[in-house]
């Protein structure tokens, strides 16, 4: 996940008594530099694959303002960090924690789409004022690493040790560097002391990652919010200049009980607690309760709806995730559905060499003198009686100038533990999805971001 993209704004928009809400551009963004339609769906595919591996094999920590859409499949923001305020790009990342961003002039980046890191925009610490390293007795040390080894650092003793470098992985790539306390900046409100990762080395992450997690580290922990909202702009506009909200917002009293007008809620699932897998805790799981294709339930194990102990099964909500990624035994069935569907009544034929070409699958042939592609419904069915009527341009994707058209679903080949199911940012364009963190909830509704 990286952006290179332009500078973005950042706008206050409302100020109440104990109430604010600010709204930050959302941008798509995207590395890889290939035009060719085909590799460009297999980089999302093989992306999505490589993400949702890491959600559920994830690798422990060793040591309105608009969202922009890039073409590699994420969504950036731009944030401002240091005294005086620099400006770096950041992708909105539901499925991580940390904060950080490329830091110093000696960053690192392996494998970027850059012919040198010199083009990435970094954070000085030295141009910084108010730029701090954290000590290895900060309580924010422990956000990262659970319990600090700080050698030397007994009761008696002023203890020097900073914090131990972080290391991060991730579905696509890496990074590691040193934990720092800054100052966050808005236009009228600076929140001191934040937490976030001054990343000397990466790989395949030339731009910074903002933690949207459930953890302490989290952008929305650190910032106390009750709710965070945004609206996906539709992939159509990638590496544009066109930007859409991502909504920030603490409250008080009666006004954190309200429902936003509009939205239909489903209730967060409570996570599991996973020893050794410990990110489990981090994601926003959802009641999935069943999957119908043109009107018919799509027969899906129920084990694999449902969340066990171990942290097995279940769904998540993943903003850094491209496509929607499924456990095997949950994807052949609703894949299936859709063959009977589009092959048995609507006369499609599979298309095997566009599947090759994409990584997708299935693919269906549907140059047949059709004015306008028709597909069957596809309708996810959540906890609470919350239903989403999925538009097609939104779980469909058409290739070759229109001659073939496939499911943005993908089967996870790699299989194991983990959330049978990720519901990746594809599927929630031109949705408003609110994120509500003090009622343990997530809401939503069809509108057009743009």
């Amino acid at each position: 996940m990286a952006s290179t993209s332009s500078f973005f704004y950042l706008s206050l928009v409302s100020i109440f008594p104990l109430i604010y809400s600010l709204t930050i551009p959302l941008l798509p963004s995207q590395t890889n530099p290939s035009q060719d339609p085909y590799q460009k769906l297999n980089f999302l595919v093989s992306s999505s694959l490589s993400r949702a591996f890491h959600l559920k094999n994830p690798q422990k920590t060793i040591s309105t303002t608009p969202l922009f859409s890039h073409s590699y499949g994420g969504y950036s923001i731009s944030l401002s960090f240091g005294t005086p305020p620099q400006t770096i790009p950041f992708i909105m990342d539901t499925g991580s924690n940390i904060v950080w961003f490329p830091c110093t002039t000696r960053y690192l980046c392996h494998h970027c789409s850059f012919s040198s890191s010199k083009n990435i925009p970094l954070f000085i610490p030295k141009q910084s004022s108010s730029s701090k390293i954290i000590g290895c007795r900060n309580p924010k040390c422990s956000w990262i690493h659970p319990n600090p080894r700080c050698k030397g650092c007994d009761s008696s003793k002023k203890c020097t040790q900073i914090c131990p470098s972080y290391f991060i992985v991730y579905g696509s790539g890496m990074t590691g560097g040193i934990a720092l306390s800054e100052t966050l900046n808005f236009p009228n409100r600076t929140i001191p002391n934040f937490l976030v990762g001054c990343s000397v080395v990466s790989s395949r992450q030339p731009a910074g990652i903002a933690g949207f997690g459930r953890g302490r580290a989290s952008f929305p922990s650190q910032l106390n919010l009750d709710k965070f909202a945004y609206c996906l702009l539709s992939r159509i506009y990638d590496d544009t200049a066109r930007g859409s909200p991502l909504v920030l917002e603490s409250s008080s009293g009666s006004d954190s009980e309200k429902k936003t007008t509009g939205l239909i809620y489903t209730p967060f699932i409570k996570n599991p607690v996973v020893p050794g897998r410990s990110a489990f805790s981090d994601y926003y799981y959802v009641g999935l309760r069943k999957i119908t294709v043109g009107g018919q339930q799509v027969r899906i194990p129920f084990r694999f709806l449902s969340l066990d102990n171990e942290g097995n099964g279940g769904t998540i909500i993943d903003s850094g995730t491209t496509a929607t990624v499924m456990t095997t035994e949950v994807w052949k069935p609703l894949a299936a559905e859709f063959e009977s569907q589009l092959v048995k009544k609507m006369n499609y034929s599979r298309a095997p060499g566009v599947e090759v070409l994409t990584g997708l699958s299935p693919c269906f042939n549907v140059s047949s003198g059709r004015r306008r592609l028709k597909f069957p419904d596809l309708k996810l069915h959540f906890k609470g009686g919350a239903e989403v009527a999925v538009p097609l341009e939104n779980y469909a994707v058409e290739v070759g100038g229109g001659v073939a058209a496939c499911l943005m679903v993908v089967s996870d080949k790699f299989g194991g533990g983990g959330p049978a199911i990720i519901l990746g940012n594809f599927i929630w364009q031109n949705y408003y999805v609110e994120y509500d963190l003090r009622n343990e909830r997530l809401g939503f509704k069809r509108q057009q971001c743009e």
